[in-house]
């Protein structure tokens, strides 16, 4: 079934005033891509945002049309693209205000891309059993190293004996990520999450299968267009429901982005984000007396000692060591693959020099 993309057409006014937005800005159009080009380009190439990818064809919406274009292995979900009309598949990606990416499922080691352009990240778990301090941790380091705003959302507080507990938890995590817990069905959402969700903003829900990404999102565009399953019983496990990432547009002017439930989350090149959110580790650790120490048993290790004093605790610092060599295996893996490509394309380059000197 075709999708009805007519909803991306329609003007808000922007939060506060009586100006209404362009087509483009409710799109996500910020002054951070309109620099990236000139009016001539822009006249000659159309930009337009991808809402949605398919196995087959991306989705992507402009200045009041939309269009199906090639799949890429390079674009993804919220990517702006200057549109070459003669040939698609050669349309500019313009640079990215943000990009969420992680190493993909499976025993290889390529990079598979989440979504671009996010400007608030809802990181969702439910009061139950789903609550995973080790698995928020990896999404605040995901939103962290990408530049994004991260906003941990618990939902189920009305089946939960106690909320509070798990807000406490969830808050003690890091300061740079505010929590908001709530029931997600009915009209909470869309006052809890107003500050985030204004015009021409871009947010995206992560987290595990089951926690309420969908009915967060049903919640927001007031509908009921996306599917939703309850949890097992026995484990609180979630069902897949979403099995795409697309874009939707709130009736408040926002963009929102659903997507799968994620069993599997490997960092790879987001040592910043890590670096980041264990910003006390990182900042002790800078004091040990050895620049290689590995904080296990070397003499002078200023992030054992304040292990020791209850400064830190053990098991955050085993969070950090796990996540910091994850992050080193996958980044090297796929800092030698870069090489390999950069090396083979070189040396095809060479080749077809040679073949054309001999012509």
């Amino acid at each position: 079934m075709t999708r009805d993309y007519s909803q991306f057409f329609s003007l808000s006014p922007l939060d506060g005033q009586t100006k209404r937005v362009t087509a483009l800005q409710a799109l996500g159009w910020q002054p951070f891509f309109s620099q990236q080009i000139s009016a001539d380009e822009m006249a000659a190439a159309p930009p337009v945002r991808i809402v949605a990818v398919h196995r087959n064809a991306l989705h992507a919406v402009g200045d009041n049309f939309a269009t199906a274009l090639p799949p890429r292995q390079d674009v993804t979900v919220g990517d702006w693209l200057m549109l070459n009309s003669a040939r698609p598949q050669s349309s500019r990606i313009l640079a990215r205000s943000s990009l969420i990416r992680r190493r993909a499922a499976g025993t290889g080691r390529q990079e598979q891309l989440i979504a671009a352009n996010i400007d608030t990240a809802f990181i969702v778990t439910s009061c139950n059993q789903d609550f995973n301090i080790a698995r928020l941790e990896r999404y605040l380091a995901l939103a962290l190293d990408a530049r994004i705003t991260p906003v941990i959302v618990l939902t189920k507080t009305d089946l939960a004996e106690d909320p509070h507990g798990y807000a406490d938890a969830a808050r003690a995590i890091s300061d740079a990520a505010e929590v908001v817990a709530l029931d997600a069905r009915g009209r909470a959402p869309r006052t809890a999450l107003a500050p985030w969700c204004k015009p021409g903003r871009t947010v995206a829900f992560l987290g595990s299968s089951g926690v309420g990404k969908s009915t967060l999102t049903n919640a927001l565009l007031g509908s009921q267009s996306i599917e939703t399953q309850s949890i097992r019983e026995d484990d609180a496990k979630g069902r897949h429901t979403t099995t795409r990432r697309e874009l939707h547009s709130a009736p408040d002017g926002c963009l929102i982005l659903d997507t799968p439930g994620m069993r599997e989350l490997q960092l790879t090149d987001a040592a910043d984000g890590i670096n980041s959110l264990f910003a006390g580790i990182s900042e002790l650790a800078a004091g040990c007396r050895f620049n290689d120490c590995r904080h296990e048993t070397e003499p002078g290790c200023a992030v054992l000692q304040a292990v020791e004093q209850e400064v830190i605790d053990r098991a955050q610092l085993e969070r950090w060591r796990k996540l910091m060599a994850e992050d080193a295996f996958n980044s090297a893996s796929l800092a030698e693959r870069r090489s390999r490509d950069k090396a083979f394309g070189k040396m095809v380059r060479e080749v077809k020099k040679i073949k054309d000197n001999r012509r």
